[in-house]
């Protein structure tokens, strides 16, 4: 099976930037993808970024569209996440994710239900 290590959180002041590492082992796919998601205390899990492997297509959460950028390393199996401009609202646990056949590509993962390999987390805290 996949297993995903995210790393790379902390504590940042607002307007910092944190990226995130996600590495994968296991069996993997040319045609799936990779992202990240996010759960604040609270709330429910939400949708942040995400990248199809093949092509390096990727997609958005509105609310940080301009201020992140996920990217991948094929040599290292390798997603990161680059955080710029950091917010307080961002704080959250941030989890990698990875997806194939119907969450296969960079909407599909973030937009369908259905199986998903999933990391740990790693925490994201932003003070004011």
């Amino acid at each position: 099976q996949v297993q995903l290590i995210e790393s790379g959180g902390g504590l940042v002041q607002a307007g910092g930037s944190l990226r995130l590492s996600c590495a994968a082992s296991g069996r993997t796919f040319s045609n799936y993808a990779m992202g990240w998601f996010r759960q604040a205390p609270g709330k429910e899990r939400e949708f942040v970024a995400s990248i199809s492997w093949s092509d390096r297509s990727t997609y958005y959460t509105d609310s940080v569209k301009g201020r992140f950028t996920i990217s991948r390393d094929s040599a290292r199996d390798t997603v990161y996440l680059q955080m710029n401009s950091l917010k307080p609202e961002d704080t959250a646990v941030y989890y990698c994710a990875a997806g194939s056949g119907s969450r296969g590509t960079a909407y599909a993962l973030g937009h369908n239900s259905g199986m998903a390999y999933w990391g740990k987390g790693t925490l994201v805290t932003v003070s004011s």
